[in-house]
C-alpha cells in the first residue's frame, strides 16, 4: 500500500515539473470547499479582473458578473472558454 502511495505521490511531482498539473494552495481549496464560486476563486488565483477574463474569452464583463454571482449558469461554450482562459480543466468550474 505504501509502495502504491509512493508511486502516485511520484506520478503528481513529475506532472507538475512537466506543466501537465500544477500545486493549488490551499487557500484555493478552502475557498471552493466553502462554496465560493469556482470562476471568480480561479479568476483571482490567476490574478484577472473581471473584465480581463472578459475580454480573454470575448464575453461581456457583466456576463462574467452574472456567472460569478449565480444569476445566470452560463453556456458550456462559455464555461469551456472561461476553463481554457483560467487554465484548468472544465470540470474545476461545475
Amino acid at each position: 500500500m505504501m509502495q502504491n502511495d509512493i508511486a502516485a505521490a511520484s506520478k503528481v511531482i513529475a506532472d507538475i515539473k512537466v506543466g501537465k498539473d500544477e500545486w493549488v494552495p490551499s487557500e484555493i481549496v478552502d475557498a471552493l470547499l466553502d462554496g465560493e464560486n469556482p470562476i471568480r476563486v480561479w479568476r483571482k488565483h490567476r490574478g484577472l479582473t473581471a473584465r480581463a477574463l472578459a475580454q480573454k474569452t470575448d464575453l461581456s464583463a457583466a456576463y462574467i458578473s452574472e456567472l460569478e454571482t449565480g444569476k445566470k449558469d452560463g453556456s458550456i461554450s462559455a464555461i469551456k472558454s472561461i476553463a481554457n482562459v483560467l487554465e484548468i480543466d472544465l470540470d474545476d468550474l461545475v
